[in-house]
Order: structure tokens, then C-alpha cells, then sequence
């Protein structure tokens, strides 16, 4: 038996879940669409919750509409099969408020994963990497290499995004660029490895449909 069917047997509430979207249908030898019945641990049955911050004067003040926001919710609903629960916020370019309210949603809100969206540029304004780094334990550089090499496929201007990635507590904190056509560009790549990520901090079990994006789990879990 798997690690991974291991930990879904380990007492807890029972819960009929579909089991293709638990990955089970070659483990258990079945490949129809029945319920399967199975033990799952309260934390994974929560689903994640996911922070989506819009960092931006001008849609904070109500004088363009958000885009970028709303795009990261439609790839996550593409995304994500599992189940999951987001919290939306739009702030200015105010490094303060971005502090505190990275800080409000992982320490009061509870949220896994953070993503935020602007002020990743080089403009006096955009101050968002500062701030994620500010609030973080530690640093996860990776995400903001694996960005930029993303977007240089797409624009050689790529290499003024500042874009970063750091951990406070077990949340991941990920920022995005500003624009929606690069959110759609990067943001499944990231999905190749946050739910592996997620997976180390101990966090709820996030999966993907493979028609959009495959998640990658070392054979930790």
C-alpha cells in the first residue's frame, strides 16, 4: 500500500468523496467515476484556503476595475479539483498595508497559500516583493526564477519583474505580476509544485486537473 492511500486509511471522519479527484482510481485497480468511501484527516477535508491580493493604487480607489484578481479565481477554478475556499483583497501600493494585510491572512485568516498580484515592477511604488519579504520566515527564490523564465519565453521586459515567494508559518506567499495575460502565462507552472509545497508545510491536499496543469509530489506523501 502507497504512503499516500496509508494516510487516508489512518482513523478520522469518513467522507464519500469522488475518487478521481483524490487520485485513487489506479491504486484502488478501478476506473469508473463511483464514490469511493474513505477516512480523510479534518485538515485535508477543509480544503485549502487561498489568499488572492490585488496590490494597486488605482483599483483600490475604485478608478479601473480589478482584472487581475478576478483572473487568478477563473485559472484556479480551471485548476484546482479539490476542494478550496478564497479570500479577496485589494489594496494600494502601500507597503504598510501590504504588510498587514499579508499578515492578517495568514495569521488571523488562516490561509495556505497567498497570491498577490502587482507592484512586482521597478517603479518607485512597487514595493510588493519588499513587503512579502518583510512578513516571511523564509525565502522561496525558486518561484520568482521559474516566473521570469516563464515570461521571457513571451517578453524580453521579463527581466524587470521582481517577483518573489517566501513562507510565513505554512503559508506560501507567491507574487504575481499585474497583468492578467502573464498571470495566465505563469500561474499554472506554479501549480506543477506548490501543491508539493504545501504538502511539506503539512497543509490541506490540493490536486489538479490534469487537462491543465500535472502537480508533481516527490515520493514524500
Amino acid at each position: 500500500m502507497s504512503r499516500r492511500l496509508r494516510e487516508l486509511s489512518k482513523p478520522g471522519p469518513i467522507a464519500c468523496v469522488n475518487k478521481r479527484a483524490l487520485g485513487l482510481n489506479q491504486a484502488i485497480g478501478r476506473d469508473d467515476e463511483r464514490p469511493y468511501a474513505v477516512r480523510i484527516p479534518v485538515r485535508r477535508m477543509e480544503g485549502a484556503r487561498i489568499g488572492i491580493v490585488t496590490v494597486s493604487d488605482r483599483a483600490s480607489e475604485g478608478i479601473y476595475e480589478d482584472l487581475s484578481g478576478p483572473e487568478i479565481h477563473r485559472i484556479l477554478e480551471d485548476i484546482l479539483i479539490t476542494k478550496w475556499t478564497h479570500i479577496k483583497r485589494i489594496i494600494p501600493d502601500e507597503r504598510e498595508v501590504i504588510e498587514s494585510t499579508l499578515i492578517s491572512l495568514c495569521d488571523t485568516e488562516g490561509c495556505d497559500l497567498i497570491v498577490t498580484t502587482g507592484g512586482t515592477g521597478p517603479s518607485p511604488r512597487d514595493v510588493t516583493p519588499e513587503a512579502t519579504e518583510s512578513v516571511c520566515d523564509r525565502m522561496m527564490p525558486g518561484y520568482g526564477e521559474l516566473m521570469r523564465a516563464v515570461s521571457l519565453r513571451h517578453v524580453p521586459t521579463a527581466v524587470l519583474s521582481r517577483q518573489t515567494a517566501g513562507l510565513r508559518g505554512t503559508c506560501l506567499i507567491v507574487n504575481l505580476p499585474g497583468s492578467p495575460k502573464a498571470i495566465n502565462e505563469i500561474l499554472p507552472h506554479l501549480f506543477e509544485s506548490i501543491p508539493a509545497c504545501i504538502d511539506l508545510m503539512g497543509g490541506p491536499f490540493i490536486d489538479t486537473d490534469p487537462e491543465h496543469v500535472v502537480a508533481f509530489r516527490p515520493n514524500h506523501r
